[in-house]
């Protein structure tokens, strides 16, 4: 059956470093940290792991031919070992996810048919590919292929039923796109300056798709789950939105910058009181 995961439950968290009201980041390894918490505890998984592109090429920044180097944590171990990390992480978000809960994967070429690939391996049921068209995305300048402006989120539950038990928030979705179907084609700008103001991370994601992620597979007091928390942008639409937050980061410095964007868009306490 599942159950609620309360804010106290958040207390044998190993290392969490840093909490709110509704919302932590733990320091540590993904798998870890999901091995504490309870089964079908979870509403929401967003994930955006490494893309394992940190293996000597180059990519354009502001104009500029620049390394690829974001950290050890992005380079690839070889095919299989790769395959097998999405295997791992993936399966136990699997375990805390709720029958009517759902999870989000974030990806480029490079991962996300290995990603894919482990979900039908390990049960999930895809529901759409989305793809997310980046209007603004780097030019290409090795000139030798297409521009690459898009990423793929593979939108899943974590398993079949009949019926069908995964939320989806389809009129909310329908008035927000005008009084039309949404389609599976997401035209989002990447992050601007003012997504950056507390930082930079090199794989940050717009905060107009985690709004929109959100918005459309959970409700208000919902818990969303990140295993690569990265720069807090999942915790920062979530929190915004009234959901509760657990992220999982491995990096203290990047903790850091996640949570004080957190806290930058947390209510004061009583704020909804006075309100009111």
């Amino acid at each position: 059956m599942a159950r609620r995961l309360e804010l106290h439950d958040w207390n044998d968290l190993p290392s969490t470093e840093e909490r709110g009201d509704g919302w932590a980041v733990a320091l540590g390894n993904s798998i870890e940290v999901l091995e504490k918490l309870p089964p079908r505890s979870v509403d929401l998984v967003f994930a955006d792991p490494p893309y394992h592109l940190s293996n000597g090429g180059t990519t354009c920044q502001s104009g500029r031919r620049v390394r690829v180097d974001k950290g050890d944590w992005d380079q690839s171990n070889g095919l299989l070992a790769d395959h097998s990390f999405q295997l791992g992480w993936l399966q136990a978000c699997r375990r805390v996810l709720k029958p009517s809960g759902t999870l989000w994967v974030s990806g480029t070429q490079h991962v996300i048919f290995s990603v894919g690939y482990a979900m039908q391996e390990l049960g999930f049921h895809l529901l759409n590919t989305v793809t997310w068209f980046k209007p603004n995305a780097a030019p290409n300048l090795a000139c030798r292929m297409f521009t690459h402006s898009t990423e793929i989120l593979l939108w899943a539950a974590p398993m079949r039923t009949k019926p069908l038990a995964h939320r989806f928030n389809y009129r909310e979705m329908k008035q927000r796109n005008g009084g039309k179907q949404m389609r599976d084609l997401w035209l989002v700008p990447t992050p601007g300056p003012r997504e950056k103001l507390h930082g930079r991370h090199p794989t940050q994601k717009p905060l107009a798709l985690l709004e929109r992620v959100i918005a459309a597979s959970s409700n208000p007091g919902d818990l969303v789950l990140d295993p690569f928390a990265g720069s807090g942008t999942t915790g920062v639409a979530a929190v915004m939105a009234g959901r509760r937050f657990l992220g999982v980061e491995m990096d203290p410095a990047y903790l850091d910058l996640a949570a004080r964007r957190i806290r930058a868009v947390e209510a004061p306490p009583g704020a909804e009181a006075r309100a009111g």
